[in-house]
This record gives structure tokens, sequence and C-alpha cells, in this order.
């Protein structure tokens, strides 16, 4: 439980940049201030954060295996893989269906490589809508609103979930940070994981882009478990 707690402070950390201490007694209400501060203190000593008076700063410029890397790291990391999961995955996007898109880096390549057809489409990714609206004449390209992580590109939290009440969703593609057979699919941001399984549970179809580098890396948060997806695209041949 304080693994699990001190991740998701990390991850809050270097999501929102800085940390107040009323902002995880809020988040944490049942805990002391002194745990807190000794959590803290531990995130500092691996290098991960700075104490600063009241509160705490993300060390940027440092990743962590339990939280997301940022965006542009990813962005230039396992092209190969990347295009051949998505040529994998642009047979079973068919026109005149409604689609979400995950965000994140493989994504974004599958949605520049979309045709120009009747779909509606629907994400959380304000990059990947820009992108297409840019692109392509599709009818409709839909933005799900909420909190911009500045690590993911993604929007999320209670305003995207539900905007999501209101959407029917054919097809489903989805990304994940980690997979392993014990906790499934998982996250390193709470409030994504919450929207990626929302999503889920609206589609009639999912479809999981996994890439081989992620198979046996776990992080804080499960989104889904093998029998939620429907097709399971890999990298390998």
């Amino acid at each position: 439980m304080k693994t699990e707690r001190i991740n998701a402070i990390r991850n809050y950390i270097t999501e929102h940049r800085t940390v107040r201490m009323e902002d995880l007694q809020k988040l944490y209400p049942g805990l002391s201030g002194m745990t807190l501060r000794r959590d803290l203190a531990a995130l500092e000593a691996e290098g991960s954060i700075t104490r600063t008076w009241g509160g705490a700063r993300a060390n940027l410029q440092k990743n962590y295996g339990s939280s997301e890397d940022l965006y542009e790291n990813r962005e230039i990391e396992s092209t190969e893989s990347k295009l051949l999961l998505c040529k994998k995955a642009l047979p079973h996007i068919q026109s005149k269906h409604s689609i979400f898109l995950d965000s994140g880096t493989t994504v974004m390549t599958l949605a520049r490589m979309l045709p120009d057809s009747n779909l509606v489409l629907f994400t959380a990714a304000p990059n990947i809508a820009l992108d297409i609206v840019a692109r392509t004449s599709l009818p409709q390209v839909t933005l799900l609103g909420g909190s911009l992580s500045r690590t993911t590109i993604s929007c999320s939290g209670r305003e995207a979930i539900d905007q999501l009440r209101g959407i029917n969703i054919d097809i489903a593609i989805m990304c994940t940070s980690g997979y392993t057979p014990e906790n499934g699919y998982t996250s390193g941001n709470p409030y994504e994981s919450e929207l990626k399984a929302a999503v889920i549970r609206k589609a009639q179809q999912v479809i999981m882009l996994l890439a081989s580098d992620k198979v046996g890396r776990s992080m804080p948060y499960t989104f889904a478990h093998d029998e939620d997806i429907d097709i399971l695209i890999t990298d390998t041949l």
C-alpha cells in the first residue's frame, strides 16, 4: 500500500510539476501530514522531486519506471514497432463507424495513416485531434475535455468521463504503458486509467496495440484485463 501511494504521488507531481501539502492531504484525507512528508522525503531521496516550502516540485530531467515517460522521449523510440502495429490495425478501421483513438505516440502514428473516409472520430488527445483535422476532411472529430497531462498529451478527469457517457463507440483503438498476465493492461496515471476503462466498457469492439517492450512492465493502475480485449495486435511477425 505504501509503495502504491508513493508511486501515485510521484505520478501526480510529475504531471502537475508541483504539489502543495494541502493538495496531498485532500488526496489522502486519512493520512497524517507527517506520513505524507515522509513520502515526499522518500521521493526526494530517489531524486524524482525536490521538496519546497509547503510542498514539492518535480525533477523532470529524469524518468522512472513507475511513471509515464515524457511524450517527446517516446515519440522517437521504437519507430519500426509502431509502424508494424499500426499497419496491422489499419484494416480493422471501417468506414461509417465511430472510432475512439487512445492517446500516445503509437496511436498518433496510426492517426497519420488513416484514410480520408467517412469516419466519426473521438479522442482525448488534442495533438491527435489537431493532426486529423489538419490532414483530412473527416465529417466529425470530437475532442474530449478535461485536465491535460503534459506527460502524455491527453485529457482526462471527471469532465472527460461525463462527456463519454453520451458517446456511442463502435471501435476503440487502445494502447497500454505496461502489461503482465497478473495485473493486465496498466497505466501510470489514475485519471487516464479511469478514462481508458470507461472507453473499453462503452466500445462494441476493443482493439489493443501491445508493443513487445511493454510486456513484463507493470504500472500502478490497471484499466483492463485480457477478457476485456476483442482483438490483440502485437509487433511480432
